[in-house]
């Protein structure tokens, strides 16, 4: 079967995205991490208890060392101090190791989880495209590992924040109520901004993600555009979803930066108005020097933790986007449901009134051990048919049934299936790797003479032999150091050896020429249907050569069967088949 598992864009929407928000995905983070998620969060909250203490301390050492000149109670506070410190920085190090670590390692995961449900052999309904499911799998599985951060941060700055309200309570109850007031009226206000930041923060990341989309479509079609002459339409559709995108990353920057400021701003005020009181106070004689040097020390120190719950929002709200859009790849329904049937009593295939996309009732048997031949007068009826057959759709994608052995497609196993019918489409891609490994991933158990024999048969030996590396020969991603031809013949060959018993070959010679057509044509026969081997092949093609190859030719018109019989016959009695073919 085609390995292709992404479905087409469906019109009702973002299957899955109900069953489950990104909370539960976020939860979920937080749920497998707890270990170390409990100890950088206890260890940071220490960090935080240990920089409240600092100002108090040296409060402390002012009015009972300095003020009275006793020289033993400052060099043994100045130790205290000196250990504090030393508490302080063990705790952040060791906290920030725990927290960032639980971070990235769920990152990964997350990239994981969505690069297996992208792989699924069941397949996956979304509607995002390739370079959607890309932009979910890299940063929008970063950010939303962000939440693994933001609880801890969170709980560090809740603990500043009342481990300050505490001392300032105990030095004067006008000043500690100042913070446990005005801290959660802070908090609330900023708060109703957050669905206001959540929302550009999912349509920046969703434009970025078409923007991508649209950048891998343009690099993977690079030389169509070119042949047609389509680049600067191609440019500047490009040009328009890139302006988008940083549009609406403009507006989510712009809303971020608005809330860091105001909040900063809030509670830089509510700091300076503490610090105003104490020095009233002290003017007063409500409180001590060392008391008010504490109580600026703990304003100044108080910014930092009231900042940053007054940012945690914005950031919570990207990882609630991020996880809101990782829940339409990880939550998606599978194209297929897989049947229970793990055997096949035979290689026939059998299309019985088969309606999809623009088939419009396909009544075809092939018999195993049969060479057939499909011509499609419309390629969209020669792609319909390719696809069906790969086993990509579900069962409630099309009409009709499609039987292999007398058993329906949707009834096998999926290793049956997988193992029964390999479909190769006429654009196929080739890995990043050594020639040899791109072949080696259809070998199977494949011995070296099977290899020798598919390269002679798929014309693919020249394309090793014609260089000095042979099958070490380097290949770049998709196959784009070698030319059109070469790619389609070690296509061919990667096919031809996994040895399918119903193998399915869509266009594979569009790129070679009529001699090597004519070799490979030649080959497909004498490699698959030589001997007593019941191999069943399918040439969905126009190709006169390969046509000659087949036992029979079927012909495709409008999305019905209009005539059958062998190559021959139909080029003598059919006018449009030879004008379709002999050409």
């Amino acid at each position: 079967m085609s390995t292709t598992q992404v479905s087409e864009p469906v019109d009702s929407g973002e299957s899955g995205a109900g069953k489950s928000s990104g909370a539960a995905i976020l939860r979920r983070v937080l749920v497998r991490n707890r270990g170390p998620l409990a100890i950088g969060t206890v260890l940071v909250c220490l960090h935080q208890l240990a920089e409240t203490a600092v100002p108090i301390s040296i409060g402390v050492i002012i009015d009972r060392a300095i003020e009275t000149s006793d020289t033993t109670t400052l060099v043994v506070s100045i130790c205290a101090l000196g250990a504090l410190f030393l508490v302080l920085t063990a705790a952040w190090r060791f906290g920030a190791r725990f927290i960032v670590t639980a971070m990235q390692q769920e990152a990964h995961r997350l990239r994981l989880e969505v690069a297996h449900r992208v792989l699924d052999p069941r397949g996956v309904h979304t509607n995002l495209r390739s370079g959607e499911l890309l932009t979910v799998s890299t940063s929008d599985a970063e950010q939303a590992s962000w939440i693994a951060d933001i609880v801890p941060r969170a709980a560090a700055a809740l603990t500043a924040a009342v481990a300050s309200a505490v001392a300032l309570l105990w030095i004067d109850v006008t000043l500690g109520l100042a913070v446990l007031i005005g801290t959660p009226v802070i908090l609330g206000l900023l708060q109703l901004s957050a669905p206001l930041i959540t929302s550009r923060a999912t349509g920046k990341q969703a434009s970025i993600a078409r923007a991508s989309a649209m950048a891998t479509d343009l690099v993977s079609g690079l030389r169509p555009l070119r042949g047609i002459g389509a680049e600067k339409s191609a440019s500047d559709r490009y040009r328009g979803a890139s302006r988008e995108a940083l549009a609406s990353a403009v507006h989510t920057a712009k809303a971020t930066a608005i809330y860091t400021g105001v909040s900063a701003t809030v509670s830089a005020l509510l700091a300076v108005g503490i610090a105003g009181c104490a020095g009233y106070f002290a003017l007063q004689g409500r409180i001590t020097v060392g008391e008010l040097i504490t109580v600026v020390g703990l304003a100044q120190f108080f910014l930092e933790p009231l900042g940053l719950l007054a940012s945690l929002p914005g950031y919570f709200a990207v990882a609630r986007a991020s996880s809101d859009r990782l829940a339409l790849v990880l939550d998606a329904d599978p194209i297929l449901t897989p049947g229970s049937v793990t055997e096949t009593p035979g290689y026939d295939l059998t299309l019985e009134g088969l309606q999809f996309r623009s088939l419009g009732g396909v009544d075809l048997h092939c018999d195993a051990g049969e060479l057939l031949g499909v011509v499609a007068y419309q390629p969209q009826d020669a792609e319909a048919l390719a696809t069906v057959l790969s086993g990509q759709p579900g069962a409630h994608e099309y009409r009709g049934s499609v039987r292999i052995g007398g058993i329906s497609l949707q009834d096998m196993d999926l290793a049956l299936a997988r193992r029964t019918v390999l479909v190769e489409p006429h654009l196929t891609d080739l890995f990043g790797g050594s020639l040899g490994s791109n072949l080696e991933a259809g070998a199977g158990d494949a011995q070296s003479s099977d290899l020798g024999e598919v390269l002679a048969a798929s014309a693919a030996a020249d394309v090793v032999d014609s260089h000095p590396h042979g099958l070490d020969l380097e290949v770049t991603d998709r196959g784009a150091s070698l030319s059109g031809g070469q790619r389609q013949r070690v296509a061919l060959a990667r096919a031809l050896l996994t040895k399918a018993p119903v193998l399915v070959l869509h266009d594979p010679t569009t790129a070679v020429d009529a001699v090597t057509e004519a070799s490979i044509a030649a080959g497909i026969a004498e490699l698959r249907h030589s001997g007593t081997a019941l191999h069943t092949t399918i040439l969905i093609t126009s190709s006169p050569a390969l046509l000659a190859a087949t036992d029979r030719v079927v012909v495709l018109d409008r999305g019905v069967v209009v005539a059958q019989g062998t190559h021959a016959e139909l080029a003598h009695h059919d006018t449009d088949y030879r004008g379709a073919v002999l050409r």
